[in-house]
């Protein structure tokens, strides 16, 4: 992978990808808030296509972060709570699966930054709480068979 920022003007910023390109508008959206909502959405989009793997469906899908940093440089995350909200087709031990396997496998932001930030969540699935609060699993990554796991009060 490899990305190209350039400078446009004042604190805009043109950032090329391979495929696309988009701008940073710095301080309408500071780069730790682009950060955080790439997190956000890479494990977002892995709640969406885990489901259709098996043939469930998600909707109404939100996920929100809220991260505590330092108050003095370097201001690295110390803590991030990500709330997973939706509605699938399916009973809460596999959604409880599917965000798990998100957060301790298949998402590459969250494990870029585990190992120095204390991750936790909480999910709402079909209306109500399964899961609140929950630390993952790990610290270093997982190959956990998530078949087998009974991770939150799901």
């Amino acid at each position: 992978m490899k990305i190209t920022v350039s400078h446009l003007n004042e604190m805009k910023f043109e950032a090329k990808t391979e495929k696309s390109s988009f701008i940073i508008d710095c301080p309408q959206i500071s780069p730790i808030e682009y950060f955080l909502s790439g997190l956000i959405g890479c494990t977002a989009t892995d709640i969406v296509m885990l489901p259709q793997k098996s043939g469930n469906s998600v909707k109404n899908l939100s996920v929100s972060g809220e991260v505590v940093r330092n108050e003095t440089p370097p201001r690295k995350f110390n803590t991030l709570h990500l709330e997973y909200s939706f509605d699938s087709d399916a009973d809460d031990t596999t959604a409880a699966r599917w965000v798990m396997a998100s957060v301790e496998t298949y998402c590459s932001t969250i494990n870029t930054i585990r190992d120095t930030t204390t991750i936790t969540y909480t999910i709402i699935h079909n209306g109500e709480t399964i899961c609140e609060n929950e630390a993952m699993i790990s610290g270093g990554g997982s190959d956990v068979d998530f078949g087998n796991l009974q991770g939150c009060n799901a």
